[in-house]
């Protein structure tokens, strides 16, 4: 019975590192996407046709 104690401490312990560890990441942009806005741009131009396209054949 013990041993259910110890796994348990353990495992928490384990899961706020983890926790901790993503906040750091998150606080520090280590998740912001820099590349997609300026990528965003150049494909802009291809949903607009595709959507000038299809209202002519619907027309």
């Amino acid at each position: 019975m013990s041993v259910i104690y110890i796994v348990l401490t353990v495992s928490v312990i384990v899961g706020v590192a983890f926790f901790i560890v993503f906040l750091m990441a998150v606080k520090s942009g280590q998740y912001d996407d820099s590349y997609t806005p300026s990528v965003r741009m150049l494909f802009e131009d291809e949903i607009v046709n595709q959507k000038k396209e299809n209202s002519i054949k619907t027309d």
